[in-house]
């Protein structure tokens, strides 16, 4: 089940349902598990609870290290950064998400790689930098495409794109 019903065009935030959100994030509880701690940071950063996203993201890193595959490692860090970029630590952000989307491509691991550029082309874009979200938001686009990912990732993948752009193109008129 899907709880993201859309992005927002000029935030490129998800927008979710969020009793359905709050109702799983109770069902999950404090289950220990790496795919229920994924599961629960995305819900709480969605909520708008990212100081809980980013102890649980943290934990998960941790779990991950200690008991996951190198793509689950992969997973949880960018993750994690995902949740540094909504508290605003852009660098910090950036950082974790360029040497994951490295690594991922260096692995072939093309999925992962563009769930890396995606979330870094969402820093970018936070920091006004549309010219280098653009450009990160295409990489993933065109990695999205080579692995086959759903048509769902490619259309927020086009609609991220074209957000930059529109917003690009305010800066430069501007």
């Amino acid at each position: 089940m899907s709880y993201i019903k859309g992005y927002d065009p000029d935030t490129l935030r998800e927008i979710v349902d969020v009793h359905e959100c709050s109702e799983r994030l109770r069902e999950i509880g404090e289950q220990r598990s790496l795919p229920a701690l994924l599961e629960r940071v995305w819900l709480l950063k969605v909520l708008g609870r990212p100081e809980d996203a980013l102890v649980i993201s943290e934990q998960s890193v941790r779990v991950a290290r200690m008991a996951g595959t190198r793509k689950d490692l992969l997973r949880a860090r960018t993750l994690h950064a995902s949740v540094q970029q909504f508290l605003g630590a852009y660098a910090a952000a950036l950082q974790e998400l360029t040497t994951c989307a490295e690594e991922a491509e260096g692995q072939s691991w093309s999925g992962i790689a563009a769930f890396a550029y995606q979330h870094r082309g969402k820093v970018h874009y936070d920091a006004e930098e549309f010219e280098e979200a653009r450009r990160d938001f295409k990489r993933a686009l065109f990695l999205r495409q080579e692995s086959g990912a759903p048509d769902e990732q490619l259309e927020s993948t086009l609609l991220a794109v074209d957000a930059a752009d529109r917003r690009r193109s305010r800066a430069v008129a501007s």
